[in-house]
């Protein structure tokens, strides 16, 4: 009898793991494409901070990150099960906040006097400028992680309660090792180069030249280009949040969607919904930071008690 219970146990157990296995490999595919911003967004963070002190802002930022989902994952259960209204509104607030970070690096790119200013006027904290960053990092990794935590509940939501948690753990870890793991890897490139230079003048080999030169080359453009790409990566997915919660929003998204497809083929297919979310992320950006700036110009204005 001992020995059918434990039997039944193991299997009850395999199935479990199995269910689980499963259903994280659907959620990881349905947020791919989310781990690809994120992972923009957090090599864009690093940009600016001096080489030797790249990785611990990295890891700053992950252990960050760790905490945010430590906070999230148990955040969604109870309101997957308390308020499942609430989910699309939080979702909506942080898509709105990440387009206006979008715009107001577009109004810095754009107005840059005001900071060139500021520079000259004070010399600039090294330390505070570095705790700055992690700030940021970490409060843009909680958004793109609300994301994620959201749509694999979404991908989970007719499993039990112990699936969905342990299913929500396994994507949250594997996505944080994943990104945080990658951007290490791409802020030190120029220094896996330079070791693979020095190499080469003591062995002779020109292999290792190439590639050192290779990679020397490479590291400024790659950073220069995830950059940017963090940028867009805000408009694109704060302004999919916007548009996939607002149902009117949706439909016109998908009008576009099938004009672009009846008119370019499959490739208007994969554009047309991108560019409808980045406009619109650009546009909803821009009007918050005009509301921003007005709100901060009244407040100046007001006499001081």
């Amino acid at each position: 009898m001992a020995g059918t219970n434990l039997l039944t146990l193991l299997d009850d157990i395999t199935t479990l793991l199995d269910d689980i296995a499963t259903m994280s490999k659907v959620a990881t595919k349905k947020t791919a494409g989310v781990l690809g911003d994120d992972l923009a967004l957090n090599a864009q963070q690093v940009t600016g901070v001096s080489a030797e002190r790249e990785l611990p802002v990295v890891w700053a930022v992950a252990k960050g990150s760790f905490l945010n989902k430590a906070i999230l994952v148990p955040a969604a259960l109870l309101i997957s099960v308390w308020l499942p209204w609430l989910i699309t509104p939080l979702l909506m607030l942080g898509g709105l906040f990440l387009c206006f970070e979008g715009a107001e690096k577009l109004v810095e790119k754009m107005l840059p006097s005001s900071n060139v200013v500021q520079q000259e006027q004070a010399p600039v904290d090294l330390v505070e400028y570095e705790k700055q960053k992690v700030k940021g990092a970490i409060r843009t990794d909680f958004i793109l992680s609300a994301e994620i935590i959201v749509i694999t509940l979404g991908t989970v939501a007719g499993a039990t309660l112990l699936n969905q948690a342990l299913v929500l753990s396994v994507i949250a870890i594997i996505m944080t090792i994943g990104v945080y793991g990658l951007v290490a890897g791409i802020v030190k490139l120029d220094d896996a180069g330079l070791y693979l230079l020095n190499q080469s003048k003591v062995s002779g080999s020109k292999f290792k030249q190439l590639i050192g030169q290779g990679l020397l080359a490479t590291a400024p453009r790659l950073m220069a280009f995830l950059a940017f790409a963090g940028t867009v990566a805000m408009f694109l997915v704060g302004g999919g949040i916007l548009v996939h919660g607002v149902s009117l929003l949706h439909h016109w998204q998908v009008a576009v969607t099938e004009f672009a497809l009846v008119n370019l083929g499959s490739i208007g297919e994969v554009i047309a919904p991108l560019f409808f979310d980045g406009l619109f992320g650009v546009l909803a950006g821009a009007l918050v930071v005009l509301i921003h700036h007005a709100a901060v110009a009244v407040m100046a204005k007001k006499p001081v008690k």
